[in-house]
């Protein structure tokens, strides 16, 4: 089947049609960018990157703008407007637990993000604790606890085959405490995880269940309590709240047993010349002010998505992903990576190669031709990434460079026409090649050379317009200050 076939078909009888999911009613912030080619063209951007940054809702930039003229600082101010400052804080504390299923016991703590959040986790580990996790998992899932005891497990071949590695591996640990730390969704594969099953296994030998949501939570509803996690954690950037917050969410008692991941202001209750009484709850572990606008964020996010309800949202996502799968099998070229095969349930995060072109000149292709934007490296994944390598090359060794790939992604600011886009893009690149000189630069493909201007963003770090033209910053960036 042709991609023009693929484009202009019309999903199975009982399906969404395409159309239906062009206008998905959580718009985002730039749905409307037009970017320019190196061809001279303007055209609308085409965002297939979700994985790494999810755009912002309108919503939550409504949101953001509502809340900045209270902004103030919480919890020791008594003006109006740190009482209000306050109030949103807390609020935003219990809308995140909601939107993961928080139980009444567990304790919600804001960080930075998930990588940030897991590091707070493998801090507040107690003594003589076993951790259990898989090469598969992010570099945020893996190298938190590799400063303690640590068991890596290979790269299972199914999902039933993690599920029983992971019961040999408890049941041979000895150590008071266990703690099994998985993804809920790969962020490489995009392939789903069994949760609930490896949930059943490290209960049953004792140990509790650490789960990485950053790409899991912006496609799929989660209940902590109805898949058996004890501890979620999970990425504001990822999840349409690009305001610099994350979020632990799980079970309190080691947590208040731990000492302060950060110790400071807000994480104490006294302090003497030659004492300190820390404080419980989250607030032992967010000493300082607080980043209020991306917890709110965070929340208004978490709101909008609950609203119009996930399955909605995962919905959605299925029919493009179809489309997408479609499209690409029509392209012998193009290799997809999976670890369990392309018949195992996942989220829109589809990664490939393309045989005859490296991953980087990919990407930059789609980009500067077609104004498309996706990922390639290795995501920040390389065990994984060196053993789907060695599925296809089993000679492959650990000393060899870390593979490549291009990912898709996606998620409510996505259209079928998008996907169709793309798909037109990668074919004309299969079979016509690139049509503009490219480089090497910094290892980063780039158009040889590169007309497109750059949006005036300069005032936006130089004082506005009138000191645009003042100051070091300035001279750094007045190369792109050509208008689009």
């Amino acid at each position: 089947m042709s991609i023009a076939s693929i484009v202009d078909s019309r999903p199975d009888a009982g399906a969404p049609a395409p159309s239906d999911f062009g206008a998905f009613p959580l718009p985002v912030v730039g749905a409307d960018l037009s970017v320019p080619l190196v061809t001279g063209e303007q055209v609308g951007y085409v965002n297939l990157d979700y994985a790494a940054s999810a755009p912002c809702l309108r919503s939550v930039l409504d949101a953001v703008a509502a809340l900045l003229p209270w902004y103030s600082s919480v919890h020791r101010g008594a003006g109006f407007a740190s009482t209000v400052t306050t109030e949103l804080y807390a609020a935003a504390r219990q809308e995140v637990g909601a939107f993961v299923g928080a139980r009444a016991e567990d304790t919600v703590v804001f960080t930075r993000n998930t990588t940030d959040a897991l590091n707070l986790l493998a801090a507040a580990l107690p003594e003589d604790t076993t951790v259990v996790t898989f090469a598969s998992e992010h570099h945020a899932n893996q190298l938190p606890w590799r400063r303690g005891r640590c068991v890596v497990l290979p790269v299972p071949v199914s999902a039933e085959e993690a599920v029983m590695r992971a019961e040999d591996a408890l049941r041979d640990v000895t150590s008071r405490h266990r703690l099994l730390a998985v993804t809920g969704a790969s962020n490489v594969t995009g392939e789903l995880w069994p949760v609930p099953e490896l949930a059943a296994v490290a209960h049953r030998h004792r140990a509790r269940l650490a789960v990485d949501a950053a790409q899991l939570a912006p496609h799929c509803a989660i209940d902590i309590a109805g898949i058996g996690a004890d501890y979620v954690a999970l990425s504001g950037h990822k999840l349409y709240a690009p305001f610099g917050g994350g979020v632990l969410v799980g079970r309190g008692d080691w947590l208040d047993a731990a000492r302060p991941y950060l110790a400071g202001g807000g994480a104490v209750r006294r302090v003497t010349r030659n004492d300190v009484e820390w404080a419980s709850g989250p607030h032992r572990h967010e000493a300082g002010t607080p980043n209020v606008v991306g917890a709110v964020s965070l929340a208004a996010a978490c709101r909008a998505l609950s609203a119009v309800g996930m399955s909605a949202v995962a919905a959605h996502e299925a029919s493009l992903l179809d489309r997408l799968t479609r499209g690409l099998h029509a392209l012998p070229a193009v290799k997809r990576l999976a670890m369990w095969g392309p018949a195992s349930p996942r989220i829109g995060v589809v990664t490939f190669n393309v045989r005859g072109f490296h991953p980087g000149a990919v990407a930059a292709v789609l980009s500067a031709e077609h104004g498309i934007g996706v990922r390639d490296g290795s995501f920040c994944a390389h065990p994984l990434m060196m053993a789907l390598a060695r599925n296809r090359a089993p000679e492959a060794s650990d000393d060899a460079a870390v593979p490549l790939a291009v990912r898709v992604s996606f998620g409510v600011g996505t259209s079928a026409a998008d996907v169709d886009r793309f798909l037109l893009a990668l074919a004309d690149l299969v079979a016509q090649g690139p049509r503009w000189r490219y480089r090497l630069d910094a290892g980063r493909y780039v158009p040889d050379p590169d007309p497109r201007p750059r949006p005036a963003l300069a005032g936006l770090l130089a004082g506005g317009a009138a000191g645009a033209a003042d100051g070091p910053l300035a001279s750094q960036l007045a190369p792109c200050q050509a208008p689009l």
